[in-house]
């Protein structure tokens, strides 16, 4: 599913315009985007956790030429489902 059939579906499930569907959608996205670039966790109780995580400084090497090259600390968006999540895709 995609964020067009996402609006088309929640416009269709409360009978509001796709414009007020995707108003809201965006809505929902970028507030869980600021909450998490914030350093704040989003518990949406029963489907899940988003937070930020740290992801660490380590080694890689460089895909064409193999050197050793340095990949530096950074964050990263993290989610987490909720039981009742789990439960429904584990029914299927």
């Amino acid at each position: 599913m995609h964020k067009n059939d996402l609006v088309k579906k929640v416009a269709e499930d409360t009978g509001v315009s796709s414009r007020d569907a995707e108003a809201v959608v965006n809505s929902v996205f970028a507030t869980i985007a600021d909450t998490i670039s914030a350093g704040n966790k989003v518990v949406v109780t029963g489907f899940g956790t988003f937070e930020r995580k740290t992801r660490k400084a380590r080694k890689g090497r460089h895909p064409s030429t193999g050197d050793v090259i340095d990949i530096p600390e950074k964050f990263a968006a993290s989610f987490s489902p909720g039981k009742l999540l789990k439960e429904q895709v584990e029914k299927g």
